[in-house]
Order: C-alpha cells, then sequence, then structure tokens
C-alpha cells in the first residue's frame, strides 16, 4: 500500500484545528503527525517532524503564516506548504504565493476542495481550488503594462499593496469602518491587515504606526472619520 500524506496542521484556533484533524484522519490516506497552535511552533515542528505536507494559516501568533512559511523554506527547500484561511484579497493570496506555498485554499472551501488540494501539493503540483484560481486569472487578464515611472522606490516594501493602503488610511485618521468601506472589504479583514501591519513595522499600537506612515510620508488620503 502506498503510505499515507503525513500533514502538520498549523492553525491558533483550536476548535477548527481539531476539527480539520479529526476531518482528515478519517481520510484512509492522510495522517496528521502534528498540530502547532503558533508560527513558531510550526516551525519547529516542521522541522522535526518532516511532514508531506503543512497546512498554516496565514493569521498566527508570534509570527505570521506568511513569515513562518518564509522561514520554513529557508531550510527546507522541499517543504510543501498550503495557505489555510478566512483572508480573501488578492494581496495575501500573492503573499503566500511569493512565500513559496505550493496551494490556498479558503477555510469556507467543501471537503472535497481541501482533498484534492491536499493530495495535489503532496504529489509535487501546485493547487489553488477553483474560486483562488478564477481570481488569478481575472487578476492576470487585467493587469495593465508597466510604465517607465513604475520602478520607484516603494515605502515599506515588506508590506503587500493592499497593507500600504490601509495603513495610508490609518495614518489618514481613518478608522476601521471607514477604511473596509473604502477598500469594499470587511472589518475582519481590515484587522488582519492591521495586525500584520504592526508585526512588519514591528509597532505596538496604532498611534506607533501612525507615527511611522507618516514619517514615511503615508496618510495624505482624505479622512472621512475620527481615527478609532
Amino acid at each position: 500500500m502506498t503510505a499515507p500524506i503525513r500533514v502538520l496542521i498549523a492553525d491558533d484556533h483550536a476548535i477548527f484545528r481539531e476539527g480539520l484533524a479529526a476531518l482528515l484522519e478519517s481520510i484512509a490516506d492522510i495522517e496528521v503527525v502534528g498540530e502547532a497552535a503558533t508560527g513558531r511552533d510550526t516551525i519547529e515542528q516542521a522541522r522535526s517532524l518532516a511532514p508531506d505536507v503543512i497546512l498554516l494559516d496565514v493569521m498566527m501568533p508570534d509570527l505570521n503564516g506568511i513569515e513562518a512559511a518564509k522561514k520554513i523554506l529557508e531550510v527546507q527547500v522541499d517543504a510543501r506548504i498550503v495557505m489555510l484561511t478566512m483572508l480573501e484579497d488578492d494581496d495575501s493570496l500573492f503573499a503566500a504565493m511569493r512565500a513559496g506555498a505550493r496551494g490556498y485554499v479558503l477555510k469556507g472551501a467543501n471537503k472535497a476542495e481541501v482533498l484534492q488540494t491536499l493530495r495535489a501539493v503532496a504529489e509535487g503540483h501546485a493547487s489553488f481550488g477553483p474560486v483562488i484560481a478564477t481570481r488569478l486569472t481575472a487578476f492576470f487578464q487585467n493587469l495593465e503594462p508597466t510604465s517607465p515611472g513604475d520602478d520607484a522606490p516603494v515605502v515599506f516594501p515588506e508590506l503587500t499593496e493592499r497593507e500600504r493602503e490601509v495603513l495610508d488610511l490609518i495614518a489618514a485618521g481613518n478608522n476601521n469602518q471607514t477604511i473596509a468601506d473604502r477598500l469594499h472589504i470587511s472589518l475582519k479583514t481590515v484587522s488582519n491587515h492591521i495586525s500584520n501591519i504592526f508585526d512588519k513595522l514591528q509597532v505596538a499600537d496604532r498611534a506607533q504606526a501612525i507615527i511611522k506612515a507618516r514619517e514615511a510620508g503615508l496618510g495624505h488620503m482624505d479622512s472621512d472619520t475620527p481615527a478609532e
């Protein structure tokens, strides 16, 4: 018989993680070899367990999933990572791809989609699910040719384009609800972006983020409401 696919599940929500583990354990060709609740724990278990596939949430305590994926792949270049997340924006998707993830599945995906992605990645393929694949296709179809001025230095290159938009709006004095309305995203997604921004810029709160952003020239967007 073919050896089962050895999977490490990394998610900070215990109920979701344990439910996913129970689901995968019920599948004959899959073995859950470990569970992690933080980014750094994921890195340690990835190195000690050498799983075939790592199911990794984007939003993790102490080190987010994107950064954890990068650090894992620095040492284990053949590691196969599937990002499993609630985030639906294109920036998170492309950040995951740049980090080296071979798959990306939304947490709302059905069982068949999760298993298909997991098995495809275990076999060495890239798999992003039908919803994500459709968005990727639409994104590349809408790309415009770059202009000579597009190579100008980018402020805070460690941030995604959407995170820079959010930071710019924060620095202009907008609250989370206004940011969500202006960018047409959910409040939860705004909060996730802000957590990423704080982590990447190494700031403790909104005030420090605003100071750092304004020093870099951000915050010139119009503000609709007072900051929170």
